[in-house]
């Protein structure tokens, strides 16, 4: 029987976002493939990250989803729920919040810099480098920066068998993008905190820090977002010009909810400038890049079916509270819908 090692994966208490964490578990099981079942809670100490109190400080992990991990033999990674000692959802458990929903799938478009010295990889000791412009999908050693460090982990999370699509150099020396794609909310944001945790992870073996903040240098550059692509199977499959200006209409209902739970420190970042609309105001567009809601001409020609780019997650978003915010707000704008 083969021993394995569980990395079992969760989300502390902190906020305004959650930090990740985890710890290892060694256990003989027979025939092991990446199953949830076979797979026990735990506990740890929840005063140590926010979630207990010491004179009471057990939490309970929960496995949901199992990765192979990529750079350890006979090693998964668990990313776990966390629950009170009698078995309920922690306070923090944002996972917990999803009514999960197979018919909605989600692109998720992460933004984050490369870090070093307190200064993005690249950016010379004193002062800055040349204005943006030549960064975006660049090549050169002028023009790019780490990466060793990008191309490591878009193997890894491949190897993991996380749904990442792409990868490329963004606006800003130094900052960078991958895509992943996932069918059902749950399997997508799962994907997306996992993903973040092999990127942290193999950040150790470079000396940087990877810096998820909207707005990583002040002044004329682009901040860092989470563009979120979304559609359910009736946006994809039925459609229909009323149903997208429903959706539209309900979205703006609800902009100030969703801009609680796209990330703090978002204001830095949604000025109207940098290809954003301001916080303050809703807007939609088709090819727009400066709109909070991009239409993508594909699904204005396709007869209006398929799917929206909401670009005002900022790149520290929660995708747990994040899916579950946009599943609710396109559930109620089509229950007046003929579908």
């Amino acid at each position: 029987m083969i021993t394995h090692k569980f990395e079992y994966i969760w989300l502390d208490g902190y906020t305004p976002e959650p930090n990740l964490r985890s710890k290892t578990k060694a256990m003989a099981l027979e025939n092991y493939e990446g199953e949830v079942d076979p797979l026990p809670m735990w506990a740890f100490d929840g005063s140590s990250t926010k979630q207990a109190h010491g004179s009471k400080s057990d939490c309970l992990l929960k496995p949901v989803a199992v990765y192979r991990d990529p750079a350890r033999r006979n090693a998964w990674l668990v990313m776990c729920e966390v629950l009170n000692p009698d078995g309920t959802p922690h306070v923090s458990n944002t996972r917990a919040l999803i009514n999960d929903d197979p018919d909605f799938w989600f692109g998720f478009e992460q933004e984050y810099t490369l870090v070093m010295n307190g200064r993005p990889l690249g950016f010379p000791e004193n002062g800055y480098p040349a204005p943006q412009g030549m960064y975006y999908c660049s090549v050169g050693n002028d023009n790019v920066a780490g990466r060793d460090l990008v191309e490591e982990h878009f193997d890894q999370c491949l190897e993991a068998g996380i749904s990442i699509t792409g990868i490329n150099a963004e606006v800003m020396l130094g900052q960078w993008e991958y895509q992943c794609f996932g069918k059902g909310a749950m399997k997508s944001a799962d994907d997306l905190w996992i993903s973040r945790y092999l990127l942290f992870r193999i950040s150790e073996d470079y000396g940087v820090h990877i810096e998820f903040s909207p707005k990583p240098v002040k002044g004329d550059w682009n901040g860092s977002g989470m563009h979120a692509n979304f559609s359910n199977r009736v946006m994809r499959d039925i459609g229909g010009k009323e149903l997208f200006d429903n959706i539209f209409k309900t979205l703006d209902k609800y902009h100030a909810e969703h801009i609680e739970v796209y990330g703090s420190g978002n204001h830095e970042r949604l000025t109207g400038n940098h290809e954003t609309q301001h916080i303050d105001h809703f807007s939609f567009g088709a090819s727009d890049r400066g709109a909070s809601i991009r239409i993508p001409l594909p699904t204005i020609n396709d007869g209006w079916k398929g799917y929206l780019e909401d670009r005002r997650p900022a790149s520290n978003a929660d995708p747990y509270r994040l899916v579950s915010r946009i599943m609710s707000t396109v559930k109620e704008a089509m229950s007046p819908v003929t579908v």
